[in-house]
């Protein structure tokens, strides 16, 4: 029997190597970065183009590499960070493993100019498929500059698999902030298809942070310094009140690298129990220092995940360094309370004294007369001879007095009762909703439910999700037809973003402008909104768009159509009236006129139930206990 077992070829270990090191050109960014700083750049420029697909080119003043080192670097484990197993356990630097410009080289074509600072001349190194087309000496500036063309071009069926120019180019984002969030003292820029995304020159964190995110941030964060024997802790969280409903910018950085950790995650969200909502995620740049001995970060290809030696203690000490700040800095949630105006207080008069309420009982009532006792002075007392409506039409009285009642049987009726409406057919469904009088009578609950009378018995609507609905069938529509209706703005409004926002929102400018927005680049970094789809505020396309790309940044793997229908489910939930909103009874006819219009009115674009019913014999029985 023959041997089996046969030593791979370099460039098929290398391409194997790639699939675990370069899974997209984000991947290859990551490690050109990481390259530059540890050769102790101070200047870093990178340049794409299609997204990294075609180009993928970083331009370091770093120390340089002689021509012998040129050379090795492409060779697999070659690394000048470590030379034994101790310094794993001692790594200051980023690149370390020794496979990253291997696994480039074997899917790429690829081109080195190096010179050290003390050279006269350079060496350039062109490989292709990790073959070694030319090396030759050449003059080049001091430093190192890296081109990746046309990445994996032997490997076809991998590029099939890299998604739209514009996600690749938010994973390139994501990784281009990553290391310029934590290296502040370092000059970055970046551009894509030659036009300039990020020029963030050396700085202090809080303006490395505004220069990335925006101008905006600065009023929202707070600072973090906590210090203990086991890990330094610094940087800054958001305050409460501009927590987001997606997970925004989380930042986690261990020696100056950044990590993903879900458990540490959970540390920063508990910190803000009772200030955030339980669906509201904070934003947070955190740097953790703590003693190379104390974590192992060769635990993943990518680096992104550490392992630490006392996980609970530093769970502990994240959570009490954010405490610490929300109380040190007085940072309380901003309360909205949806108030009755009975529950409205009048501050007391100058020398006025506070009346004690009492309660008179009248002896001489009687249920079964039919007379209306008098209210005594200082006491309050009720119609003797109240009777039950005949319909279900009682007065905004009716409906604070029974409170209580409608707010038991909602929790107990959602989803036997909604789901007992909902599987019938849409004929018998339309028909039930026909009201026993010609005229529909509506009531409002709480500023919050919509009630109406059916043949056989009470629907209650949620009025902010019955018009979520509304909505969202509507601005499908004019997606899939193109049919849109725009109103112009007295007064353009400008919209400055930061330079990677604006290169995201930019290439959806078409979608929008097909429903209805009219929005166009206006210099630098801004847009202006010239009109916006009939039915939207103006007051509300700030939070529309800022809204439009959280979704866009944490969303990206959609389909065409799922990302129609996301677009179309942000703007209406942006732009549907709110719980807490009085309606008068013509604007509840109308919103009813319009659900039951809907393909699908009895549940919200999210899913959730929009409509309960609760049905005669239901409320007969409840009276009959």
């Amino acid at each position: 029997m023959s041997d089996l077992i046969k030593l791979l070829p370099d460039n098929v270990a290398n391409q194997i190597a790639a699939g675990e090191v370069v899974q997209r050109p984000a991947s290859a960014v990551k490690e050109l970065l990481e390259n530059a700083i540890d050769s102790g750049a101070t200047k870093i420029d990178l340049i794409i183009k299609d997204a990294g697909k075609t180009l993928i080119q970083v331009v370091d003043n770093g120390c340089g590499m002689t021509e012998t080192d040129a050379r090795m670097c492409f060779e697999r484990h070659a690394t000048s960070k470590i030379s034994d197993a101790k310094d794993l356990f001692a790594i200051r630097t980023k690149g370390f493993r020794g496979e990253a410009l291997a696994s480039i080289a074997a899917i790429a074509q690829v081109e080195l100019q190096t010179k050290p600072h003390d050279a006269e001349i350079g060496t350039q190194i062109i490989i292709e498929g990790s073959k070694i087309i030319k090396q030759e000496p050449v003059a080049c500036p001091s430093g190192t500059k890296f081109t990746v063309k046309n990445l994996f071009f032997n490997v076809p069926a991998r590029r099939n698999f890299l998604k739209s120019n514009a996600v690749e180019t938010k994973h390139i984002v994501d990784e281009f902030e990553r290391v310029a969030l934590v290296h502040y003292d370092i000059h970055f820029t970046m551009h894509h298809n030659e036009n300039e995304v990020f020029n963030l020159p050396a700085t202090t964190l809080r303006q490395r942070i505004l220069g990335v995110f925006g101008k905006r941030m600065n009023e929202r964060l707070v600072p973090v310094e906590q210090k203990t024997n086991v890990l330094d802790v610094s940087g800054y969280i958001i305050k409460p009140e501009f927590a987001k409903r997606t997970r925004g910018e989380q930042f986690f950085f261990v020696n100056k690298r950044f990590i993903k950790s879900t458990y540490l995650n959970h540390a920063v969200k508990s910190a803000y129990d009772n200030l955030i909502r339980k669906e509201q995620h904070p934003t947070y740049f955190l740097f953790l220092e703590v003693a190379p001995d104390f974590i192992d970060i060769n635990i993943h290809p990518t680096k992104t995940e550490i392992k630490f030696e006392d996980e609970r203690t530093v769970y502990a000490i994240i959570k009490s360094a954010v405490k610490n700040s929300l109380g040190k800095y007085n940072i309380a949630p901003s309360i909205d309370f949806d108030q009755e105006e009975a529950f409205e207080f009048v501050p007391k008069k100058s020398g006025e004294s506070i009346k004690v309420p009492t309660v008179t009982i009248d002896t001489n009532y009687n249920p079964f007369k039919n007379t209306t006792s008098k209210p005594t002075s200082g006491g309050s007392s009720y119609s003797s001879n109240f009777k039950m409506p005949k319909s279900i039409g009682f007065d905004q009285e009716d409906v604070d007095a029974n409170l209580d009642f409608l707010s038991s049987i909602e929790e107990t009726s959602t989803t036997v009762k909604s789901a007992e409406l909902f599987n019938q057919e849409e004929e018998e469904a339309t028909e039930e909703i026909v009201p026993k009088e010609n005229k529909q009578k509506f009531y409002q609950l709480n500023s919050k439910y919509i009630l109406t009378q059916v043949r056989s018995g009470l629907l209650i609507i949620d009025q902010q999700r019955a018009h979520e609905r509304v909505l969202f069938e509507q601005f499908l529509k004019q997606i899939e037809k193109q049919q849109t209706e725009t109103q112009k703005l007295l007064f353009p409004e400008q919209i400055e973003l930061n330079s990677a926002d604006f290169a995201l929102l930019s290439e959806t400018l078409e979608d929008l402008n097909k429903i209805g927005f009219e929005i166009s680049e206006f210099g630098k970094n801004t847009l202006v909104v010239n009109g916006v789809p009939v039915g939207i505020a103006s007051t509300e396309v700030q939070k529309i768009l800022e809204n439009l790309l959280e979704e866009l940044k944490h969303n990206t793997n959609q389909t065409n159509t799922n990302y129609q229908q996301k677009l179309s489910i942000l703007l209406a939930k942006s732009s549907a009236i709110k719980r807490g909103r009085k309606m008068e009874n013509e604007e509840m006819e109308h919103l009813f006129n319009e659900l039951f219009a809907c393909s699908s009115p009895y549940f919200s674009p999210t899913g959730k139930p929009v409509i309960i019913k609760l049905d005669d014999k239901e409320l007969d029985q409840r009276f009959e206990r």
